[in-house]
């Protein structure tokens, strides 16, 4: 099954799922992803958001110029590729900044599950990356 990724616009103005003061169980949240891809805003926190991200394979290359990006993965391995050619590789509960304007993509090494913390409709510009 090939992962349905959504349009820059359709990232950025996503809203919260659930509002403050509402106790969210992540680990039913991420049980009940059975497709592909899911990348969804839990919750804002001040003028950021907590996203939940499942998915197997690999993302597009990009950068939110606006916003640096937090990972935190809660299970499996998730590796980051930098347009500059380095490479970092996440397992369950280590996390990682990608300061803002920092062109990067996300390969999830079987199902991934992590936590993204990023301003809130922060903006996504997706780029081609010559390898």
């Amino acid at each position: 099954m090939k992962p349905q990724f959504p349009s820059a616009q359709e990232y950025s103005t996503q809203t919260a799922r659930y509002p403050a003061l509402t106790v969210v169980d992540i680990r039913a949240e991420q049980a009940a992803v059975t497709e592909a891809y899911r990348n969804q805003v839990l919750v804002d926190v001040n003028n950021d958001c907590m996203r939940l991200s499942v998915f197997e394979g690999e993302y597009r290359w990009h950068h939110h110029p606006d916003s640096d990006e937090l990972f935190m993965v809660v299970a499996g391995t998730l590796q980051i590729d930098l347009a500059d050619g380095n490479r970092m590789e996440l397992g369950a509960w280590q996390s990682v900044v990608i300061p803002a304007g920092t062109v990067h993509r996300t390969r999830a090494i079987g199902r991934t599950v992590n936590i993204t913390y990023e301003k809130a409709g922060a903006q996504t510009v997706f780029v081609e990356v010559v390898a």
